[in-house]
C-alpha cells in the first residue's frame, strides 16, 4: 500500500491545490443548488425549462474548458520550468481561442435555439406543460447568452493563474459572485424588495450579474499583482504568439477541445435519450445532477490538482516523481469518493422532497441520485486516471478514452435501451453509467503503462 498512500507533505502539497478549487467549485454548486431549489419552487415547467437551457450552456462551458485546458498544458508545464515568456504566449492564445468559441456559441444559440430546446421535449407522461417549458426555457437562454462573455473572460485568467499556482484568488471571486448571485436570486426570481416577480428570468439575470462581478475581481487582481504574475506585465501590447507553439498547441490542443466539446455533447444526447421518457424524467435528472454536482466538487478538484502538479512535475524533468504522485492522487481521489458518495446515498431519499414537483419527479430523481452515488468511486477513477494521461499531452488518448467512447459505447446504448424496449428509465440509467467500468480498466492500462510520462515543451522554439 505505500505505492498507493502518502506521506503528510504529499497531503499538504495536494490538499494545497485542492481545496481552494473545492471550495470554489462547492461553493457555486451549493448556490446553483439553491438557485434551482428556488425555480424548483415555481413548477415543474420552469425547472424543466431552465434544466434544459443549462444543458445547452453546459456544452459551451465544455468547449471553453477544452479550448483553454490544450494551452494550459503547457501553460503549467511552462511555469514548473520558471518560463514566464511562455506563460504570457500560451495566455495570449487562449484570449484567441476564448474569442472564435464564444463568438460562434452566441450565434448558433441565438439562431437555433428553439429547435434545440425542442428535442428535449417530450410528451411521454402526464407531467408538465411543453409549450410552457417552452417558453421558460427560451427566455432563460437568452438572457444567459449576455453573461458567456464574462464567463469566458473568467476562464482564460483563472486557468492561468491554477496553472501557476494560485487557487485562492479564484476561489475568492467565485465566493463573491456566488454571494451575489443568491441575493439576486432571493430578489428577482420572488419579487422582493418591491422588485418584479421574474421567475426563471430571474435566476438568468441574477447568474449574468454574478458573473460580471467575478470577471472584474479576478481580472483586477491579476493586473494589480504583477509581481505575484510576471507573464501578465506587457500581455496585451500583442496578441503575438510564436508559429512554432501554436502549431504545437493546436496539435496537442486541438484533439482536446474536440473531445470537451465531444463529451459534452454526448452528455446532451444522453439527456435527450432519456427525455423520451417525458418531462418527469428530465426534472428528475435536473434535481439528481444539482445535489450530485455539490458532491462531484472532491473528485472534480482531485483532478484539477493532478493536471496542476503533474504538470509541473513534467515540466521540471522529474518523471518517476510524476508517477509516484499520480498513483496516490489517483488513490486518494477514489477513497475519498468511497466517504463522499455513501454521504450522497444516504440523503437520496430526502433531497428531492424540498421541490414543488409531482411524486413521480420525486421518485425518479430519489433513484437517480442514489446510482450516482453508488458510481461516484468508478468516476473518481476516471477523472483522475483522464488528468493524469491529459497532464503528458496525450490528447489522442483521452480523446479515445473519454468522448468517443461516450459515442460509441454509451449513447447507442441509451439510444436502443430508451427507444426500442420498454425496460423502466432506472435500470436504464443504471446501465448507462455503469457501462464506464470499461473507461476504468483503459485508464488504469494507460496510465500503468505510464505512456503519458513526457515534457511537451522541452524541445520546442518559442521565441
Amino acid at each position: 500500500m505505500k505505492q498507493f498512500i502518502g506521506d503528510k507533505k504529499f497531503y499538504k502539497m495536494v490538499l494545497a491545490i485542492a481545496i481552494p478549487i473545492m471550495i470554489q467549485n462547492g461553493i457555486t454548486n451549493f448556490v446553483s443548488m439553491l438557485d434551482n431549489l428556488m425555480v424548483g419552487r415555481l413548477g415543474t415547467e420552469q425547472m424543466t425549462g431552465v434544466a434544459i437551457a443549462n444543458q445547452l450552456i453546459f456544452v459551451f462551458n465544455l468547449c471553453i474548458f477544452g479550448g483553454l485546458s490544450g494551452a494550459g498544458i503547457f501553460g503549467a508545464q511552462f511555469y514548473g520550468q520558471k518560463d514566464y515568456k511562455g506563460v504570457q504566449h500560451v495566455f495570449r492564445f487562449k484570449i484567441m481561442i476564448g474569442i472564435v468559441v464564444t463568438a460562434l456559441v452566441e450565434m448558433i444559440l441565438i439562431l437555433f435555439g428553439d429547435p434545440l430546446i425542442q428535442k428535449f421535449l417530450h410528451d411521454s407522461s402526464s407531467v408538465g406543460d411543453l409549450s410552457l417549458s417552452l417558453m421558460h426555457s427560451r427566455q432563460y437562454l437568452m438572457i444567459m447568452l449576455i453573461g458567456l462573455i464574462p464567463f469566458t473572460i473568467t476562464q482564460i485568467y483563472s486557468s492561468t493563474l491554477r496553472e501557476t499556482g494560485e487557487t485562492v484568488v479564484p476561489m475568492k471571486a467565485g465566493i463573491m459572485a456566488v454571494i451575489v448571485n443568491l441575493l439576486f436570486n432571493t430578489v428577482l426570481i420572488f419579487g422582493l424588495f418591491g422588485m418584479p416577480a421574474l421567475g426563471a428570468r430571474g435566476a438568468a439575470v441574477a447568474t449574468v450579474i454574478a458573473r460580471f462581478v467575478e470577471c472584474g475581481m479576478i481580472v483586477n487582481w491579476t493586473h494589480r499583482h504583477v509581481e505575484e504574475n510576471p507573464y501578465i506585465k506587457g500581455v496585451y501590447r500583442s496578441l503575438h504568439v510564436p508559429g512554432n507553439l501554436t502549431k504545437q498547441i493546436i496539435i496537442k490542443g486541438t484533439p482536446l477541445m474536440i473531445n470537451e466539446a465531444a463529451w459534452a455533447g454526448g452528455m446532451t444526447m444522453l439527456m435527450q435519450c432519456y427525455s423520451v421518457r417525458g418531462l418527469s424524467v428530465v426534472a428528475g435528472l435536473n434535481i439528481a445532477s444539482t445535489i450530485s454536482n455539490v458532491f462531484n466538487v472532491v473528485f472534480i478538484a482531485l483532478g484539477s490538482s493532478v493536471a496542476i502538479i503533474v504538470g509541473q512535475l513534467l515540466g521540471a524533468g522529474e518523471m518517476k516523481k510524476a508517477q509516484d504522485t499520480a498513483g496516490k492522487m489517483i488513490f486518494f481521489s477514489v477513497a475519498s469518493c468511497l466517504v463522499i458518495g455513501s454521504i450522497l446515498a444516504l440523503i437520496s431519499p430526502l433531497f428531492p422532497k424540498f421541490y414543488n414537483t409531482s411524486e413521480e419527479v420525486k421518485h425518479y430523481a430519489t433513484w437517480f441520485i442514489l446510482i450516482t452515488a453508488i458510481c461516484m468511486p468508478q468516476n473518481a477513477f476516471m477523472h483522475a486516471t483522464y488528468f493524469t494521461l491529459r497532464s503528458g499531452g496525450k490528447t489522442i488518448i483521452t480523446f479515445l478514452f473519454d468522448s468517443v467512447y461516450v459515442w460509441v459505447i454509451s449513447i447507442p446504448l441509451a439510444y436502443a435501451l430508451t427507444r426500442y424496449t420498454s425496460i423502466s428509465i432506472i435500470p436504464i440509467y443504471f446501465v448507462c453509467q455503469f457501462v464506464d467500468i470499461i473507461k476504468c480498466i483503459i485508464g488504469f492500462i494507460l496510465v500503468k503503462k505510464g505512456v503519458w510520462l513526457e515534457n511537451i515543451t522541452v524541445s520546442e522554439e518559442r521565441i
